[in-house]
């Protein structure tokens, strides 16, 4: 997750991660992100194991600064543990997932629903994919604008938008 904007991104999933694993996942993110990881300053990351001088070197040769999250500090990262728990209520509990293409398919909609429609109050109810400029926000009068539903995931989720 981007801090400042608060984009997620899916590096990728496995039910028993390891070591090597995490490191091929720090590279390819580092690949699919391309020169935007120029705009990246600092990894903030725990202390697992999994985590080695081979994962924080991919971040380090872009010149990213990697900070170490103290032990049993959960409010030390608090925009990606409100994260984790928002994708827990808003999908993880509402679904049954049988196995990692499904997670994998899952997750993809759900960062697509996340980063492109989900507004997002840090940023003035905006998602993080939006190039508008914030606004104040205005009221909108339900009885001259027509509102149209989109059913993501299923009907888990709903997204609305004006219809013309």
């Amino acid at each position: 997750m981007e801090h400042g904007t608060r984009r997620l991104h899916l590096a990728g999933v496995t039910a028993h991660p390891t070591a090597r694993w995490t490191v091929q996942q720090a590279r390819n993110l580092a690949m699919t992100l391309g020169c935007r990881v120029d705009s990246l300053r600092f990894l903030i990351r725990d202390r697992d194991s999994k985590y080695t001088r081979s994962f924080d070197a991919v971040f380090e040769a872009d010149e990213v600064e990697i900070l170490l999250s103290p032990p049993r500090a959960p409010r030390a990262n608090a925009i990606c543990e409100r994260v984790v728990g928002t994708l827990r209520r808003e999908l993880l509990d509402r679904m049954l997932i049988y196995n990692e293409a499904h997670a994998v398919a899952t997750l993809t909609e759900y960062i697509r629903h996340y980063n492109g429609h989900r507004p997002h109050q840090s940023r003035r109810q905006l998602p993080p994919d939006s190039d508008q400029p914030p606004t104040s926000a205005a009221v909108t009068d339900l009885q001259t604008h027509r509102v149209r539903r989109q059913s993501v995931l299923g009907g888990v989720i709903n997204e609305y938008q004006h219809a013309a």
